[in-house]
């Protein structure tokens, strides 16, 4: 961040899961020795690898379709997708001149970024992590118990409801880190529905992962008026994405490329999310 940055602007940037700090020394990230993806919001200001960056005011926000929680059943774990309630016109065609996204609302989680440079290199790597609280009223029936995040049962991202929660997490200059990190706390605006353990497998990035199915059944829910949405939705993610140009990327970031699947992600659905936020406009660079 430049210290005569615009704290208000917002910018989009392609950033890697798992922070790295920027006082890492060596010049491999996978050689951390420990998992950053997710960061406690109870510890957050006392362990050093998010304290720096935190207090440098390095806050982003990750977006998301949602996330998943896995409840344990005499026969295994049942996955549930868990995301933000929908209107019944989120998946209405967006035509020229609209002012206003009215597409699926994406998941805002709070997150902390760190920016790290090898030893030798010039090329920066922008690495982030997701802030985790524990679980809310809604959510917790699917853990028999609230256990602290990384202790066998994952808490919940700690999730930023409305425009005005986002604005105040992302101006560092205007919003100190003692009265954003109040912003950090659990909410009850999540909805939730059961989805097959095809899910299971990290190599499964398929509609199937989010389609909601019928307990016991075991198949595709008919449509109602609470999934009428997703099920539009899942149509309308089949269409190929365009490949990343690996030679484009630094040396050292190649371990960190996926072979990205042939079916739509969510990359259209986050660009034009963010295209309609408002003021301040959103500007595009390049990590």
């Amino acid at each position: 961040i430049r210290k005569d940055a615009d704290s208000s602007e917002r910018v989009l940037m392609d950033m890697r899961w798992g922070l790295v700090p920027s006082w890492f020394k060596q010049d491999n990230p996978s050689r951390l020795q420990f998992n950053t993806s997710n960061c406690r919001s109870d510890t957050m200001l006392s362990k050093s690898s998010y304290k720096g960056a935190l207090l440098k005011g390095r806050r982003c926000v990750v977006l998301a379709d949602g996330f998943y929680e896995w409840q344990q059943q005499s026969g295994g774990k049942q996955p549930y997708f868990i995301y933000f309630p929908q209107t019944k016109d989120a998946m209405d065609k967006e035509t020229e001149g609209d002012e206003e996204w009215k597409g699926w609302r994406l998941l805002t989680m709070a997150g902390i970024f760190d920016c790290w440079k090898p030893p030798g290199e010039e090329e920066m790597l922008y690495t982030y992590s997701i802030i985790t609280v524990d679980a809310s009223k809604d959510v917790s029936f699917i853990h028999h118990r609230q256990v602290r995040p990384g202790k066998g049962v994952a808490g919940m991202p700690a999730i930023l409801d409305g425009d005005e929660a986002i604005r105040k997490w992302l101006d560092f200059a205007e919003v100190p880190t003692q009265e954003a990190v109040k912003l950090i706390q659990p909410t009850e605006n999540v909805v939730f529905h059961p989805v097959s353990t095809f899910v299971n497998n990290i190599r499964n990035n398929a509609p199937e992962c989010v389609a909601p199915i019928e307990l016991g059944a075991k198949k595709e829910v008919k449509a109602t008026p609470s999934n009428k949405v997703m099920l539009s939705w899942l149509k309308s993610s089949q269409e190929g994405s365009p490949q990343k140009k690996e030679n484009d990327l630094p040396k050292w970031t190649s371990q960190f490329i996926h072979t990205p699947s042939r079916k739509k992600t969510s990359a259209d659905v986050l660009q034009q999310w963010l295209g309609k936020q408002g003021q301040p406009p959103v500007k595009k660079h390049k990590a």
